[in-house]
């Protein structure tokens, strides 16, 4: 919500400043009127510094501003309203944790009050956080005629995505105040959330103010939040024909520009913002982002894009790429919809740079974030090319096994086929819910996240939302958990909806919200219920499926503790006597410290590599990703003369993380002896992106490999490169000697 000087606040003020006249300012500068400037440029030259900090910050002269409030809480320690309007200074430039303590104190001079509320209430908002509607309520409360918390309550509701709610909200702040700009301007983005083509709103808002581009700034949020950024870079484009100077508009602009890959008009935007003082951190982290694209590299193909950065491109693009295309191939297949275009993945090694991508961007996960357009970028613009960018952490992004790269590429490309499919016109559970249910229902078993603990103690508790509530599970978190067991409350339901009803049913359910039907009218068609009937349908399945655990998990705790204990003092009979009964309660458990590794252990300590082997399979099959566990397993599986298992369990590893020297020259050894030369080949290529020990090793086996294949001229470089490296290397001197003769 955009931040104004509102009268109600200035009123508070010390006498001193009514002869000046501050809430003239603020109505000239609601109003839109040019002589707000100078309005503020006369609150400076007041001999009160409230007052001047005012007028200063009127003008954007943060710095004097702030000089000028810490004398004026000085000289007055004991006037709430003062650190109030500090604190909202501020908010706008960017510093909410500053804001946040002044709101705190000025609550602790004075008990519930009604400003500082609100001003904890819009940090909140601005981080999408749960507590902002109860904050926004608490103020109310304390001052009913309160109208930005009633305005932001609408908000807040529209952002959930519940329009009847908002409207609601909405109308109330207009009661207080039929000039509530922002009460309105939520109201004009309901109208165009629906596709209308116009809304009085509008004509209401430029006939009170013809200059307020946060009308269409408000919009351009609504719809990034909902994923239409076409439709979010046109409104900030109309922000800015009505204020040009609205520098908020012009970053969210340059920001969203770069998300869809016009970094050339990006950077004149963001750069145009800095220039103008306007250095918010999205501001200057998009601009460093940009200067770090020099560092990639990119590839392209008929239906791909990759974005690699220099240090691990020869690493990660064979296995990307060939994944990517697969990906591509089987959502074409599966969804029956062909994208009009190429589709564009940047894979980042620093996670902050990712972050970076999704800065300001509510209920997302921290792996991946996707934005596809299917409209022009600029009104009147025609044929418009189909636009489609995935980010994602690399797999050296973070811990090894920590999280799945390949499964994380497939959700983000299951959105980019929704999205199209909708032109962004989905709600949030459904594509998330979707995409976590692809994970695992292309083959994948074990992809995918696993019922956790936080999933557990959601279903015992009773905190999963009903079906009509739950984007706001990923928009407006209550709990910190909350936007993960949205994740998977979402997978669940879509895999209820294939069991039951089938896999047809979740491709008509594209079409209905691709037509803005609203989920609860969805929910109605498609299954011929009420949405509390689905939901009760649902939490039976759901509870069928999980009570085990769920009932279990208490029990399992302690007794898992006791294997752990077992095994620090080598009890290994006593490991297998309490970990084999255990380990089915909670089977999806796969974290460090689960009931499979110390079983292996256990079982390897009593030399039964057979048992060990069969406790690291289960694991690895529900979904298990330590590396160190999963070469363990291979190598047991190899020992037991069963290489292709081993093999199959190292490609495994492959999807999970990519840098790791030794499971690519095991696998290159195994795919040698399996004669999959074509495998050996990558695994030995990835043994030398990723810098191996062996260089010269590495080069010799991918020339035996080509050799094998027949593909004599590539074999003899990789043999000279071995040389290179060790002249004096024979089996590399043999085999050089073999292709010249073939000469």
């Amino acid at each position: 919500m955009k931040l104004t000087v509102v009268s109600v606040l200035i009123a508070a003020l010390p006498a001193a400043a009514q002869t000046v006249d501050p809430a003239r300012c603020a109505a000239l500068k609601h109003h839109g009127d040019p002589q707000t400037a100078a309005c503020f440029q006369q609150l400076t030259r007041s001999g009160d510094p409230g007052i001047a900090a005012e007028g200063y910050w009127g003008l954007r002269d943060y710095q004097r501003a702030n000089d000028l409030f810490r004398a004026a809480v000085k000289a007055h320690d004991k006037d709430p309203n003062l650190r109030v309007r500090w604190g909202r200074m501020y908010l706008e430039h960017w510093q909410p944790g500053d804001a946040s303590d002044l709101f705190r104190e000025a609550l602790e001079l004075k008990k519930d009050y009604a400003p500082a509320l609100l001003g904890l209430a819009l940090v909140a908002a601005d981080g999408f956080e749960g507590k902002a509607t109860e904050l926004a309520q608490q103020a109310l409360k304390s001052d009913p005629k309160l109208v930005e918390a009633q305005e932001l309550l609408a908000r807040v509701a529209l952002e959930d995505n519940n329009p009847e709610k908002a409207a609601s909200e909405a109308n109330k702040a207009l009661a207080i105040s039929p000039e509530a700009l922002d009460a309105m301007s939520v109201l004009a983005a309901i109208d165009w959330l629906n596709d209308k083509k116009t809304t009085p709103w509008l004509d209401r808002i430029l006939q009170i103010n013809p200059h307020y581009g946060e009308v269409y700034e408000t919009a351009g949020h609504f719809f990034i939040i909902n994923r239409r950024y076409d439709e979010g870079i046109l409104a900030y484009r109309k922000a800015l024909q009505l204020k040009p100077d609205l520098w908020s508009a012009r970053s969210e602009l340059g920001i969203n520009l770069m998300r869809l890959g016009d970094e050339t008009e990006a950077r004149q935007q963001l750069e145009e913002c800095w220039r103008n003082g306007y250095q918010s951190t999205s501001t200057k982290n998009s601009l460093t982002l940009l200067d770090s694209y020099k560092n990639f590299v990119t590839y392209r193909t008929p239906t791909t894009i990759i974005r690699l950065h220099k240090k691990e491109a020869e690493l990660l693009r064979p296995y990307v790429e060939s994944e990517m295309q697969r990906a591509l191939a089987t959502y074409e297949k599966k969804y029956k919809f062909k994208l009009n275009g190429p589709v564009e993945l940047e894979v980042y090694p620093d996670h902050e740079d990712f972050a970076v991508r999704t800065m300001g961007m509510p209920g997302l996960g921290a792996l991946g974030v996707t934005f596809v357009a299917t409209q022009a970028f600029t009104e009147g613009e025609h044929g418009a090319k189909f636009t489609a960018s995935v980010a994602m952490d690399s797999p050296s992004a973070r811990p090894p096994g920590q999280f799945h790269w390949d499964s994380t590429m497939w959700h983000e490309l299951s959105h980019v086929y929704v999205l199209a499919m909708t032109n962004s016109r989905v709600p949030r559970w459904f594509t998330e819910g979707l995409a976590v249910y692809e994970e695992t229902a292309n083959g994948n078993p074990d992809w995918g996240d696993r019922l956790d603990p936080e999933a557990i103690n959601a279903i015992k508790n009773h905190k999963l939302l009903p079906i009509s509530e739950l984007d706001r599970g990923f928009i407006h978190p209550t709990y910190p958990a909350q936007v993960v067991v949205s994740y998977f409350q979402g997978g669940k339901i879509c895999n209820f909806i294939d069991q039951k009803w089938g896999y047809g049913k979740l491709l008509a359910m594209i079409e209905d919200f691709k037509n803005l039907t609203p989920t609860v009218d969805v929910i109605q068609k498609e299954f011929n219920l009420k949405p509390e009937e689905f939901d009760k349908q649902f939490l039976a399945w759901l509870d069928d499926s999980t009570k085990v655990s769920v009932n279990g998990f208490e029990e399992w705790k302690k007794q898992l503790l006791e294997v752990s204990k077992a095994a620090k003092q080598k009890d290994w009979d006593k490991v297998i006597q309490l970990g084999a009964p255990i380990r089915d309660v909670y089977s999806d458990y796969v974290e460090a410290g689960s009931v499979y590794e110390f079983l292996s252990d256990a079982y390897l300590a009593k030399n039964d590599k057979a048992g060990a082997m069969k406790q690291l399979a289960r694991y690895a099959d529900v979904g298990g990703r330590d590396p160190a566990l999963l070469k363990k397993l291979s190598d047991l599986e190899a020992e037991a003369g069963d290489k292709r298992a081993a093999a199959r369990t190292l490609e495994r590893l492959d999807l999970i993380y990519l840098k790791d020297e030794e499971a690519h020259r095991k696998l290159g050894q195994l795919d040698m002896d399996l004669k999959n030369y074509e495998g050996a080949i990558r695994e030995w290529g990835a043994a030398l992106a990723g810098g191996t020990v062996d260089p010269a090793g590495a080069h010799y086996e991918r020339a035996v490999a080509l050799n094998a294949l027949h593909r004599s001229a590539e074999a003899k470089d990789e043999v000279l490169s071995a040389l290179e490296v060790a002249p004096e290397y024979k089996p590399a001197q043999k085999l050089l000697l073999e292709l010249s003769d073939k000469e």
